[in-house]
């Protein structure tokens, strides 16, 4: 007789991360479009799943870092989403650049307001606030 895996036999539920775009929760309603997109086109994807630390103390430890919205592992890209004003994106621009900086390996894709809208527009999507993302 096989043994059931221990997390069905403690009835644990799949990792949220393989979820669809529907039964997760998102920091911005642009990622759950974004995501329900993602899911669309059968494209797999992680939320957030790995912070890069920036910046460290005199002590070693992070002090700031970087969480990617999107790993797409089939792509093997990171995807972030900017699609807060660009007035205040500034902060979010300054973190990619550092993250280019420290980590030129890591393959980072950032979709602007412009291109989320006009993504989002050609599929009939109406775009949700964009005050935070």
């Amino acid at each position: 007789m096989i043994d059931a895996p221990p997390e069905s036999r403690l009835g644990r539920r799949r990792h949220p991360s393989s979820a669809p775009a529907a039964q997760r929760r998102f920091a911005h309603p642009s990622e759950r479009v974004f995501a329900s997109l993602l899911d669309l086109y059968g494209i797999e994807w992680v939320y957030e799943p790995i912070e890069f630390p920036l910046r460290w103390g005199s002590d070693g430890t992070p002090r700031s870092g970087f969480r990617p919205d999107f790993w797409l592992p089939e792509l093997r890209c990171f995807v972030e989403l900017t699609t807060a004003d660009q007035r205040l994106g500034t902060r979010k621009n300054a973190k990619v650049r550092r993250l280019r900086e420290l980590y030129p390996e890591v393959d980072l894709a950032v979709v602007y307001q412009r291109d989320f809208n006009a993504l989002a527009g050609r599929h009939g999507i109406a775009v949700p606030n964009n005050d935070a993302a």
